[in-house]
């Protein structure tokens, strides 16, 4: 009975108790909510504040709604239905890397500015300052659409980046560059090559819009090309450069402005005088020295004039190989085309004078019966092999010389030495003691005039060329 007692004394005090603990933890959990949502709002704060002071993070948003790029479609041009939007240009030279005659073109390095306003990219400013991008923009706004005429190759540098920046301006003024390389044909006249000048030109249009829709135009007028001051040629050297501007039709399309980079290329001489027009005076100079060798010396004569032409069709084929194939003739081809003259000439000239000697020997030996002592076969044998003179006084005459030569021949088998009597024994003494008379006595009227006429001839051939072409 007790037992009961107390059980059912202490499930009272329990009965009273629980609602009172279920109570207390109901009041604590909204506690524990609140402290975590102080949490959370305060580092919502410090994050925000963080973003804030990391200017890179909220840049993306910053310059789209500065310049309102989600708010107009930028595939129009700027003042669409209206005015043509002036476009300015202005260009610096960096270098011409090459000039090709075989391709007939060049290779030019510059930077390409553009300079046009569009009020859609117009931005509040109190300090009036421009903000400058780099390429990542220039997608999603209106450039210019500008093309090189004639034009092979070209392309946007791109190391370490696309070699591009755009510049705007508060009032929505643009600036647009941009480095770039073009090799575009150069229409070369080769009529005087190697002493010629080449006029070049660079042109820029606009691809898409005529001159209804975009104005090209000179930025600062003729001061709007600019070049380095260190552009250097191999070749050439630059006499001008110059900017000019004019317009292109199109039967589809319309009228086009279009731009003009002008520049003059005059090419060095000096390369070309000791490549090409030195060694052909010294072919020329070579080829008459065959008009001084005795005409009896046929191995001589020959071989030097066969020498002489065959070193002038070398230095055509050089010239060649290295010019395009022109349907007209060159400055170059005239020089060398009559200096090859000159010693085909002469070999043709020492044809004239053997075949006139021969001619001449056959009527003296009808007339006499003998050969002249001038012309006899054992003189001019040995004059060929030994350079040395043989006095035609002591020589035999053809019938004399004809008998004894077969004794001659049988004496020398048995005895093993020469005849005295032969005529190889009868040198009297070397060359060069007699070479005024030999030359006189030997020498042959074309020989004669030749040696006067071929240098005054060439020699006027110098002073009109070089006068004409220089």
């Amino acid at each position: 009975m007790i037992l009961a007692s107390l059980l059912v004394f202490f499930t009272c005090i329990w009965i009273t108790l629980t609602p009172n603990a279920f109570a207390a933890a109901e009041i604590k959990k909204p506690h524990q909510c609140c402290s975590s949502s102080m949490k959370w709002t305060r580092y919502s704060k410090q994050e925000t504040r963080m973003r804030k002071d990391d200017s890179t993070k909220v840049w993306p948003l910053k310059y789209k709604q500065l310049l309102h790029i989600e708010d107009h479609d930028f595939a129009m041009r700027p003042g669409f239905g209206g005015s043509p939007v002036p476009v300015g240009i202005d260009v610096q030279v960096e270098s011409i890397d090459s000039i090709s005659e075989v391709n007939m073109d060049f290779t030019m390095t510059f930077y390409l500015r553009h300079y046009w306003k569009d009020e859609r990219l117009s931005f509040p400013s109190k300090t009036n300052k421009s903000m400058t991008f780099d390429h990542r923009l220039i997608k999603r706004i209106w450039v210019p659409d500008i093309f090189f005429v004639h034009s092979k190759r070209s392309f946007i540098h791109d190391t370490t980046m696309e070699n591009i920046m755009l510049r705007v301006h508060p009032d929505g003024n643009v600036l647009f560059s941009a480095r770039i390389t073009v090799s575009a044909m150069c229409f070369m006249d080769f009529s005087r090559f190697p002493l010629d000048a080449q006029n070049c030109s660079l042109e820029l249009e606009s691809y898409a819009y005529n001159e209804e829709d975009l104005m090209l135009y000179w930025k600062h007028g003729n001061k709007s090309l600019n070049t380095d001051e260190h552009i250097s040629l191999s070749q050439f050297f630059i006499e001008e450069f110059s900017a000019s501007s004019g317009f292109a039709f199109y039967s589809s399309t319309g009228w086009y402005n279009r731009l003009f980079i002008n520049f003059v290329l005059r090419r060095h001489i000096f390369f070309f005088v000791l490549q090409t027009y030195f060694p052909a005076m010294l072919m020329v100079m070579l080829s008459w020295v065959s008009l001084w060798i005795d005409r009896r010396a046929v191995p001589a004569r020959v071989s030097l004039g066969i020498t002489t032409v065959l070193t002038m069709s070398t230095i055509l084929s050089g010239v060649s190989a290295s010019m395009p194939q022109a349907s007209y003739i060159k400055a170059v081809d005239v020089y060398l085309w009559v200096s090859s003259l000159f010693v085909f000439l002469s070999v043709i000239e020492y044809a004239a004078v053997n075949y006139l000697t021969t001619v001449e020997e056959r009527k003296r030996f009808k007339k006499t019966g003998k050969i002249s002592g001038m012309y006899n076969i054992d003189a001019a044998r040995a004059m060929a092999f030994d350079g040395c003179y043989h006095d035609s006084k002591t020589d035999m005459d053809q019938t004399s010389f004809s008998l004894h030569s077969e004794e001659d021949s049988m004496q020398g088998r048995f005895t093993g030495s020469p005849s005295i009597d032969s005529p190889w024994i009868k040198r009297r003494q070397p060359l060069g003691g007699h070479v005024g008379r030999i030359i006189v006595e030997n020498n042959h009227v074309i020989d004669s005039y030749s040696r006067i006429l071929f240098p005054i001839v060439y020699i006027t051939f110098n002073l009109i060329y070089w006068g004409i072409y220089v």
